[in-house]
């Protein structure tokens, strides 16, 4: 089946919509400025913002100026509608056939760092969080984007996420669970994460500079992007033809020197679509300007095309690294120079680092008849996808289909149990770890032992509301005791991945890590994606694990709305084996 991309919708510092973002990229202009709408003691850090207000936002998409609306889900209905009119999508018969597949990570954090006091102190309005958890955005996404009744799945693996989402949007069509897929991502700034990528001091002063000897960090953006997918042997743009998910399995925000796990997703996308190194002219880089990630992907590249080198470059100088976001937007960058013909070019490389691929200086006219698009995130989650002007190749499955069975299941429902994770982790590594990292570390190690597995094949993990323990000190600290003196562990801990991306280091798992965040159904897409894979053959062991955390904000929130309480902890991982 030839999973064709019909409509794009895009929204980022270089652009409202596809026509002016196109625009930018061809004139090389870039989004990347002074801050005008985030509030922020650290003016100095240039950003690349949506050059609209919530406000502006609001009226654009009829939405009341006193609702209560982050600006995630702003900017991503924006992008989704947009979307929707370029592929002038019929109204389903089905509202069910059709899935919104949104990957984010800061969901309405802007919205509970601007009003942190008042819902601590008990007299604030608890509807502020509605939009809180990723899940929840999305879903008020899909209700503002007029998809009532949709399916809604959130993926929330850092900066990986939107091409992660597409990813699984596109094997949804391939599975016949869907007729048509709507599927990208939506990050909005906030100081929440301005803070916590500035106490990892990764950021530059200056515009980012992507593989240039002088590079110094990364400059933080906003925006979201969506394509339209279905199956189809006459796309509009392009098709996608291959991605590959794996883990570097190294460090939470580093990347290995060989940069393993993106040398492994690259070479599984190129397998995917039936292609060879040499068939790829183009490659959009992750490219975030930090020494570390700049040189390892480079090896990485190296590893992958070796002597049939294709054009590198990284569009992050213009956009800023839009986070969650950024696989989305990117791929929406390769559709545009695919229809073009005209590789874009990086900005601000002037001096050649020799420990780094060549990058493309200035715009290239010629043929892409495919485009590889890179997307790391924290953990070393890592992600590629290849784009692909013709159908690829039709796939001969020639596995027989898997039965699935659970092999052993571990729950941990009290905090007292969390002493005995010292059979498998030593108390000075563990004492390091948030107490949900502490259970879903304890289950899966049990249940790895109990099913006689040194190292799964794909870790997958599911949680409504991620860190919440970490995420609550971090936030804590910032709004009560300012901006400056923040420390970066809490933050590292922060992203709903840390779980998946923790176990998969301490094993030394460079297979598929992904994780779902939508609410009390996070275990059902995380479940049924692991089926997925033992039954298509792309997997014979995985492990499975659904984390949560109760803090008294969210319970008091969810009681309000009338749902129960979220235990103090709860974790629960499942060993699921081919038959």
């Amino acid at each position: 089946m030839n999973i064709g991309i019909n409509g794009i919708g895009i929204v980022s510092a270089i652009g409202n919509d596809a026509a002016q973002v196109h625009r930018s990229l061809v004139e090389r202009r870039s989004g990347i400025g002074s801050m005008q709408y985030l509030r922020s003691v650290h003016k100095d850090l240039p950003v690349g913002e949506v050059k609209l207000s919530d406000n502006q936002l609001k009226d654009m998409l009829g939405i009341p100026q006193d609702a209560v609306v982050c600006r995630t889900v702003l900017l991503g209905t924006l992008a989704i509608r947009q979307a929707l009119a370029d592929a002038s999508v019929p109204v389903p018969q089905d509202a069910g056939r059709v899935c919104l597949v949104c990957g984010t990570t800061v969901g309405g954090m802007d919205v509970t760092e601007s009003h942190y006091e008042e819902l601590m102190s008990g007299d604030g309005n608890l509807h502020l969080m509605k939009t809180h958890d990723c899940g929840a955005s999305s879903e008020q996404m899909a209700e503002l984007a007029g998809l009532d009744g949709a399916q809604v799945c959130t993926v929330s693996t850092a900066c990986s996420s939107a091409l992660n989402a597409i990813s699984l949007g596109a094997r949804m069509l391939e599975n016949g669970e869907a007729d048509y897929v709507i599927a990208g991502g939506s990050e909005a700034l906030s100081q929440f994460h301005l803070n916590g990528f500035n106490t990892l001091m990764i950021l530059d002063h200056e515009r980012c500079r992507p593989f240039d000897a002088t590079r110094a960090g990364l400059n933080l953006g906003e925006g979201a992007a969506f394509l339209v997918m279905t199956p189809s042997d006459n796309a509009r743009y392009a098709y996608v033809t291959g991605w590959g998910n794996r883990c570097d399995a190294y460090h939470q925000t580093a990347t290995s020197d060989d940069g393993l796990g993106a040398r492994l997703c690259m070479q599984d996308a190129l397998d995917m679509a039936g292609l060879k190194p040499s068939d790829i002219p183009y490659v959009n880089a992750h490219a975030t300007g930090t020494p570390n990630n700049d040189r390892s992907e480079s090896q990485a590249i190296y590893g992958v095309f070796a002597d049939a080198m294709p054009l590198v470059s990284g569009t992050k100088s213009l956009t800023g690294h839009t986070t969650s976001a950024s696989g989305a937007i990117e791929a929406v960058l390769c559709l545009m120079a695919m229809k073009d013909g005209l590789a874009p070019a990086a900005m601000g490389v002037d001096t050649r680092d020799e420990a780094c691929v060549p990058v493309l200086s200035e715009n290239r006219s010629m043929e892409l008849r495919h485009v590889l698009c890179n997307s790391f995130g924290f953990g070393g989650n890592d992600s590629a996808m290849v784009l692909s002007a013709e159908p690829g190749p039709k796939k001969v499955t020639s596995v027989p289909e898997q039965r699935v069975r659970v092999v052993a299941e571990s729950i941990v429902s009290d905090v007292a149990e969390l002493s005995q994770l010292r059979e498998f982790v030593p108390p000075m590594e563990s004492r390091r770890m948030g107490r949900l990292l502490k259970a879903a570390m304890l289950t899966s190690m049990r249940v790895l032992k109990e099913g006689n597995t040194e190292c799964p094949d794909a870790i997958i993990t599911a949680t409504a509301y991620g860190m919440m323990e970490t995420s609550m000190k971090f936030l804590d600290d910032m709004c009560r005791g300012g901006e400056q003196l923040l420390g970066p562990t809490l933050f590292m801990q922060s992203t709903h991945n840390t779980i998946g991306s923790s176990v998969a280091i301490r094993l030394g798992c460079h297979g598929y890590n992904t994780t779902y965040t939508q609410g009390a159904r996070s275990m059902e897409w995380a479940l049924r994606d692991a089926r997925d894979l033992i039954r298509t053959g792309k997997a014979r062991t995985v492990l499975v694990g659904c984390h949560d955390e109760g803090v008294d904000l969210v319970n008091r929130y969810r009681a309000s709305v009338g749902l129960p309480p979220m235990p103090e902890i709860y974790s629960h991982s499942i060993l699921l084996k081919a038959e």
